[in-house]
């Protein structure tokens, strides 16, 4: 027999977006339900030193912020369901999704906080390195690199601002391309090139990352695309810039899409589908932070709520216009 979970809010995500929905859902009695999703805690459940969390003098860990969040949103009344979610109509509401195995959720309105993920290169050392040296936010990790030789890995805008953040701690900031001119904005560009702390390499693919789990990173082996010729660049950090995967795939069709992201109404979270909300990193291609996705969170329960308002307590047309007159 099929599950049916019914909700007035229900959150697809459980990162800092997600559950700061939920936190802001229940309180307002709305009783959440958050489908957790394929990485439950979201991208800072991989995230191990975290300094740029408002709140915390002390460097703190990233599962256990998470760990921390899901207790709060539970505390206050949010139900949490260790399911992924396979199918979504949008068409009508109440909205109707259902989960890989099978149980159905019907609800009034759709929080989606599903996140975006950091392309990766792919190759060896990559994932054994990552926290160690390899990493694929400069904002977040950048810090810890102070005064130490750094390669940014790209060639587009992410690339670019990256390569300019980290000359804020390196004084050696080396910019890994494989092509031999880049696709960023000409305006970041002309910023780079006028740096003298970033030095371009032109012409080079990244064959893996050296190092291992007691020293870290020490190098990136490198292939020039057009000789074939392997070195050898040494590095104490390598940031991998070469874009984000919005998890978008299974609104195609549903809602308005702007690169892969999900476009909401500017200052708000509301999205092209009434009763539909989008927050965090499914919808910010721009700052991809911690604190901005909760903030984001915080808008769409909120907007959630008035739209539920809205819904329950429909004005008048005589009486919006009386109000209007005043």
């Amino acid at each position: 027999m099929t599950a049916v979970h019914s909700t007035r809010m229900l959150i697809l995500g459980s990162g800092p977006a997600g559950l700061s929905a939920a936190i802001y859902g229940a309180r307002a009695g709305l009783a959440p339900i958050v489908v957790q999703g394929i990485q439950p805690g979201g991208q800072l459940t991989i995230t191990t030193d975290v300094e740029n969390y408002p709140g915390f003098r002390d460097v703190i860990q990233g599962p256990w912020l998470m760990e921390e969040m899901q207790a709060q949103a539970e505390h206050v009344g949010t139900q949490m369901m260790w399911d992924t979610i396979v199918e979504v109509d949008l068409s009508e509401r109440p909205f109707r999704l259902k989960g890989d195995g099978g149980a159905l959720y019907v609800c009034d309105t759709l929080v989606i906080a599903t996140g975006a993920q950091a392309k990766w290169l792919g190759v060896p050392g990559e994932e054994e390195l990552g926290g160690r040296g390899v990493s694929a936010c400069a904002t977040c990790d950048g810090f810890f690199y102070r005064g130490k030789k750094v390669a940014v890995i790209g060639g587009g805008n992410t690339a670019v601002e990256e390569a300019l953040y980290m000359t804020n701690h390196s004084h050696d900031v080396t910019l890994i391309h494989r092509r031999d001119s880049l696709r960023a904005e000409k305006i970041l560009q002309d910023r780079l090139f006028a740096h003298h702390g970033i030095h371009p390499l032109w012409n080079k693919e990244v064959l893996r990352f050296v190092g291992d789990h007691d020293s870290g990173l020490v190098a990136i082996e490198l292939k020039d695309t057009k000789t074939g010729e392997t070195s050898m660049l040494e590095v104490d950090g390598g940031f991998v810039a070469i874009g984000h995967h919005p998890a978008t795939e299974m609104f195609a069709g549903q809602l308005e899409l702007d690169e892969g992201y999900i476009r909401v109404t500017p200052g708000t979270a509301n999205t092209s589908v009434p009763g539909v909300f989008a927050c965090g990193d499914v919808m910010d291609k721009h700052y991809r932070q911690a604190i901005t996705a909760a903030g984001t969170g915080c808008m769409a329960a909120l907007d959630a709520e008035k739209f539920l308002q809205e819904q329950d307590f429909p004005v008048a047309e005589g009486a919006r216009e009386a109000v209007a007159a005043e």
